[in-house]
């Protein structure tokens, strides 16, 4: 497979990953490439990788496994309990050389240590962190926390760890986990923190000062009047040459309200696309790509959720998150209007992945265990803020509601947007709105600090 090339600043972190053993956590601002140099480094490195995530939409994005399946690790919180590795999954954790976690701020530390003591105990290196392993990790801390803990587990963690983000868990602090396996006092693992900078979504060096200040929390009131001035305009009513803007909203019943709205204000009668799946796709629609039961009309306003299969050095006819119009539905296919052009758009395959060790050649190989065939289209006269993570939108509302009850979802709205003339909002933005949460400043800042 062809990847994009890299820039001079991907391309140095490229060669720092692969020529080196150290472990390195890759972060930067939304839409400085960290999802390109990931696929890159999986396409092109002549190590034995294995890419994972936290969670199973996660992992498909990367084409990997979830963190939990490939280690075998049970469900909640691990802390001192017994890791039950059976044969096949110590040949395939000692195969590894690099392991490749994507969304690594959705990572607990107690994960995080589950994840350092799996590599130890598998690889019988018990005084080397993550069994010798190299460690890559890709994330922005600023956008997506780790789920957080609560009623004993929130007491356990309390005592135990600073915090529960990733970068607090003892395998990095070098500090004893009490399990007696090993005095990571003595043998912690040096974290290097490298952060893109070069901002590829954006041009406009103003709106990118105003979302720098979103992002850290330092909004002056003149930021604020700029940014509530801009976005108080009544979006523009859809027309032939223009559809629908796209909302960006909080909560889910919100979004599913609107997309409910504008598809029963169609004309005719609702088709419905059936996911096809085989293997195991998880429970419920979390653990799906795209909808089981796509419903859509002609007229409907779609998002695309994968990129095109286009060849690379061809010109794409759409990426993750291009906005579309519903003109016709066959038995097969679905005719999509971007752009003033049409183009017919068939079910993609989604593929779900598990490791495997080959003891032929030594090496790990990749199963496809689970296959999802859907349209890779959604409805998208809205969704929510965190689906709407890695998208690119010329224009979208962003609906607060009653308010951003995460830190770093408001700055994930706002740098969903190509420029400040596409922003919308439904409501002034509040103080209340910009949340940072201080331990991740607290790291980011010591994180810089090093590197100067």
């Amino acid at each position: 497979m062809n990847t994009p090339p890299l820039s001079a600043e991907q391309e140095a972190l490229y060669r720092l990953i692969e020529d080196t053993r150290e472990h390195v956590f890759v972060t930067g601002r939304a839409g400085t490439g960290k999802s390109t140099l990931l696929q890159h480094l999986a396409w092109n490195t002549s190590k034995q990788i294995a890419v994972c995530a936290p969670t199973g939409v996660a992992a498909l994005n990367v084409e990997g496994q979830t963190i939990h399946s490939l280690f075998r690790l049970p469900i909640g919180l691990i802390a001192g309990s017994d890791l039950d590795q059976n044969d096949a999954t110590r040949k395939i954790l000692n195969a590894i050389d690099t392991l490749v976690i994507d969304e690594i701020s959705m990572v607990n530390a107690d994960l995080m240590d589950g994840i350092d003591r799996s590599l130890r105990q598998a690889r019988g290196r018990r005084a080397e962190p993550f069994g010798g392993v190299q460690v890559i990790m890709f994330g922005d801390p600023y956008q997506l926390a780790p789920v957080p803990p609560r009623g004993d587990e929130l007491r356990y963690v309390r005592d135990h760890y600073r915090s529960f983000w990733f970068f607090d868990a003892h395998v990095w602090a070098g500090e004893p986990t009490g399990d007696g396996l090993v005095d990571l006092g003595r043998f912690g693992a040096q974290l290097h923190v490298r952060e893109l900078r070069d901002i590829h979504r954006q041009s406009d060096p103003g709106f990118k000062a105003l979302l720098n200040a979103v992002r850290h929390g330092h909004v002056t009131a003149d930021m604020a009047k700029i940014l509530n001035d801009t976005g108080a305009r009544t979006p523009p009513a859809a027309t032939g040459d223009e559809p629908p803007i796209i909302t960006l909203a909080t909560r889910n019943d919100r979004v599913n309200a609107i997309n409910r709205r504008h598809l029963d204000a169609l004309p005719g009668r609702a088709q419905t696309a059936q996911a096809e799946i085989n293997g195991d796709f998880g429970r419920g629609d979390a653990g799906h790509p795209a909808d089981a039961e796509l419903q859509l009309k002609v007229g409907a306003q779609v998002m695309f959720l994968r990129n095109d299969s286009q060849p690379f050095g061809e010109t794409a006819r759409w990426v993750n998150g291009t906005i579309g119009t519903v003109v016709r539905i066959t038995g097969g296919t679905v005719r999509v209007e971007i752009d003033g052009r049409e183009h017919d758009v068939e079910p993609a395959v989604w593929e779900r992945f598990r490791y495997a060790y080959n003891p032929a050649t030594r090496s790990l190989s990749r199963e496809i265990v689970a296959e999802f065939t859907q349209f890779p289209l959604r409805l998208a006269w809205a969704v929510t803020i965190h689906k709407s993570q890695g998208k690119t939108y010329d224009r979208a509302v962003v609906d607060l509601g009653s308010g951003a009850f995460a830190p770093g979802q408001t700055y994930v709205a706002l740098s969903r947007l190509t420029s400040l003339d596409g922003l919308y909002l439904s409501r002034p933005l509040r103080p209340s709105d910009v949340r940072v949460d201080p331990d991740v400043e607290r790291f980011m800042r010591s994180a810089r600090g090093a590197a100067s």
